[in-house]
C-alpha cells in the first residue's frame, strides 16, 4: 500500500536541508542495506524570479531500509532554509521519492545531495549525488549600430541603400547576431506615420545590407522585432534628402 508522509525538517547545520521518511515495517528483511539516488529531475534546476521550481529525488533503497533521509545542500557555504510543510516523502515498495521546492532565494551553483538508509538495527547506508540550481535565463537585449542611408542626396527613382549592423548583448559583450530578419521604415517628412519599404537578413557578423528606390525626401530607421531568445530594438533615425531631376 502505497504510503505517504510529510518530510521532517531538521535542524540545518551549514544551510542543509535534511527530509526524512520513515516505515514502520516490523516484517523488514535482514538483507544487506543500500541505497542509491537513482534520479534527480529536473537537473539542472532551474529557478525563477517568482516562482517555485519542485526538484524531485528517486532515491531507491533496498527491503532492511526502515528509514531514509535525504540531504541536499549547496556546495559552498551558502545558507538554505525551507518550509516543513512545503517538502514531501512518497514511499512505495523500494522507492523512496522526495519533492523539494526551489526559489529565488536559494543559491545558484552546485549543489549535494545526500541519502542515508537506516535499518532497525540504527546501521545506514549513504549514496550522493550532485545537480545544479541555475537561474532562469531573460531575454538578451540587443542593438542596431552603424545604420546608414545612402547616397544623401539622392535622385528621385534612384537606389537607395541601407547598411547596418544588429548585436546581442552576451555577457556583457556586444556581439553580431546572424541570420535575422531587419525591416527598414520610412516615414515622409511632415508625415507621422511609418510605412515598410525593404527587409534585410543578417549575416555571421550580424551586419545587413538592402535597398530600396528614392520617392520621397523623409527620415528612414531599421527596426528588429526580436524573438524567443533576444528583444527588439531600432536604429538611430537617418533623414534622407531626395530631388528631382539633375543636381547642377
Amino acid at each position: 500500500m502505497k504510503k505517504i508522509a510529510a518530510g521532517v525538517l531538521a535542524a540545518a547545520m551549514g544551510g542543509a536541508l535534511l527530509i526524512s521518511g520513515g516505515s514502520a515495517s516490523a516484517t523488514a528483511s535482514r538483507a544487506t542495506l543500500d541505497v542509491q539516488i537513482e534520479d534527480i529531475n529536473p537537473n539542472p534546476v532551474i529557478i525563477t524570479k517568482n516562482g517555485v521550481t519542485t526538484a524531485r529525488f528517486d532515491v531507491v533503497a533496498s527491503e532492511a531500509a526502515e528509514k531514509v533521509e535525504l540531504l541536499v545542500r549547496p556546495t559552498g557555504d551558502q545558507p538554505r532554509t525551507l518550509v516543513a510543510k512545503d517538502v514531501k516523502v512518497d514511499h512505495k515498495g523500494e522507492h523512496w521519492i522526495f519533492t523539494v521546492p526551489f526559489s529565488a532565494g536559494d543559491p545558484v551553483g552546485k549543489w549535494r545531495a545526500t541519502a542515508t538508509a537506516y535499518d532497525k538495527d540504527k546501521k545506514s547506508d549513504t549514496d550522493k549525488a550532485y545537480f545544479a540550481v541555475e537561474e532562469e535565463q531573460g531575454k538578451a537585449d540587443t542593438r542596431i549600430s552603424r545604420f546608414r542611408a545612402s547616397p544623401d542626396p539622392v535622385r528621385k527613382g534612384k537606389s537607395l541603400w541601407f547598411k547596418g549592423r544588429l548585436q546581442v548583448d552576451e555577457d556583457h559583450h556586444w556581439s553580431g547576431y546572424d541570420d535575422a530578419e531587419v525591416g527598414i521604415y520610412f516615414r515622409a517628412s511632415g508625415s507621422s506615420g511609418w510605412k515598410w519599404v525593404a527587409d534585410a537578413d543578417t549575416d555571421r557578423r550580424g551586419n545587413f545590407v538592402t535597398r530600396t528606390k528614392a520617392w520621397k525626401s523623409g527620415t528612414f530607421k531599421a527596426v528588429y522585432e526580436g524573438d524567443e531568445d533576444t528583444n527588439a530594438s531600432e536604429s538611430r533615425h537617418d533623414w534622407v534628402r531626395v530631388y528631382r531631376g539633375y543636381r547642377h
